[in-house]
């Protein structure tokens, strides 16, 4: 059995996608991120950086259990362990390792500060919204061009291209238009289409924000909690 750790967010639906996409069953334990849950020694752990997703593994090849953290670690474990997603070829890996890594330095931080400045933060400081804004458009032409010349960010479907869809979902949180990025809007269609996606995007659909985050959540994400010595 596998353990996933996670709560509804761009970072947990890539792992989700691909549980789906290879069929391996796992039983969900949710992390209330905005409750505090992420803090909790337990879970420091499995994640010492207090980030979900996490997986513990009791299948592990080895015959003893492994505890992942880290997203793209995740990916490329399930998919070197499921012969699926990820070419064996040198050069058919790296260009999947390359544009995953573009994911996790690129695409994730700089929209989730897309995110937190466009919704989340205290005062609207146009530097700060305009800077992220501008940058995830700068991203997304990366992203349009690379789909200009390729189906998908590797050539084939990869995990690569299940890490950065889940991203590009909230696009219109990020000042963004598809309209914009036509290349990259028939990948998104095309990747959104697909039943293993829809099932992935179905993880703790009852967690899921519905209305304005509240002052609690807010401290424990943003506020002093997510910085007191552990």
């Amino acid at each position: 059995m596998l353990d996933l750790y996670v709560w509804p967010t761009p970072n947990a639906y890539k792992i989700s996608i691909m549980l789906a996409e290879i069929g391996r069953p796992y039983r969900v334990i949710p992390v209330d991120i905005q409750r505090g849950d992420q803090f909790k020694p337990d879970f420091l752990k499995i994640s010492p950086n207090n980030k979900m997703p996490a997986i513990v593994d009791h299948d592990a090849p080895g015959g003893k259990p492994l505890a992942l953290f880290e997203s793209g670690a995740i990916l490329m474990y399930l998919a070197e362990t499921s012969g699926r997603f990820m070419p064996k070829d040198l050069r058919g890996r790296y260009d999947v390792i390359q544009w995953l890594m573009f994911q996790m330095g690129g695409i994730g931080p700089m929209l989730g500060q897309a995110h937190h400045f466009r919704q989340y933060a205290p005062e609207k400081l146009d530097y700060a919204i305009n800077r992220y804004t501008n940058e995830a458009k700068r991203l997304y032409g990366v992203v349009d061009r690379r789909l200009g010349e390729a189906d998908f960010l590797a050539g084939g479907y990869s995990i690569a291209d299940m890490a950065v869809f889940p991203w590009i979902r909230p696009y219109e949180r990020q000042g963004q238009k598809l309209e914009d990025f036509p290349n990259l809007k028939r990948w998104f269609n095309a990747i959104d289409a697909r039943p293993a996606v829809k099932k992935g995007l179905e993880l703790l659909a009852e967690k899921r924000r519905t209305g304005p985050m509240d002052d609690k959540a807010k401290e424990v994400l943003f506020g002093s909690a997510q910085y007191a010595k552990r």
